[in-house]
């Protein structure tokens, strides 16, 4: 934001348009915030309240205190012209106000901090993953196994006629979709190897 609205002002030269960066940035560095932050702040304080926007915490803190300031001042004139000691009171009643409110803002600025620390540490979220039962695998027929590994019945036959049973395996487990060893068995069947 600080850089689009540096660029949009065209009409200043670039060695200001440089200073002037600087100067924002060594001030947002004095204040401890950014300079897109102040550049928000200078904002709100030429055009005011703008319908549609919503005030930061800073933004509204910083109208505050301009609102005590422009009311203290215009008491210490009142009490430096001698109007009234009553005035000396509400004065002294708007420091005491003033300094409750920025005992305020460090314990809200403490604990944002707090949090912000907390928010920095890792979180281990405890993860609950379902692992459903493996099904136990039944004995198949020529044709059902044919299917299962991508061939037709006679590839099938063939390759378990013409390899030794290890071999027969190891080519099952290379077609199978979950690299199942399958064995003839006496009963006429295919039973995968555990």
């Amino acid at each position: 934001m600080l850089n689009l609205c540096l660029q949009s002002c065209s009409t200043y030269p670039y060695s200001d348009t440089k200073t002037l960066t600087n100067a924002l940035r060594a001030a947002a560095r004095e204040r401890n915030t950014t300079a897109t932050d102040l550049v928000i702040q200078g904002l709100y304080h030429i055009l005011g309240q703008v319908p549609g926007t919503v005030n930061s915490i800073e933004t509204r803190l910083h109208q505050l205190e301009t609102q005590f300031t422009r009311v203290a001042n215009r008491i210490e004139g009142r009490v430096e012209n001698g109007v009234d000691d009553g005035l000396k009171q509400q004065l002294s009643l708007l420091e005491q106000k003033t300094e409750a409110i920025a005992l305020r803002l460090a314990q809200i600025e403490g604990a944002i901090s707090l949090l912000g620390q907390r928010s920095k540490t890792p979180y281990r979220r405890q993860s609950y993953q379902y692992h459903p039962p493996m099904l136990e695998l039944q004995a198949y027929t020529g044709e059902n196994l044919a299917k299962r590994l991508g061939v037709d019945v006679a590839t099938l036959e063939r390759e378990r006629k013409n390899q030794s049973s290890k071999d027969f395996e190891r080519w099952c487990r290379s077609k199978d979709p979950g690299s199942v060893g399958w064995q003839f068995g006496s009963d006429g069947l295919f039973h995968p190897i555990k």
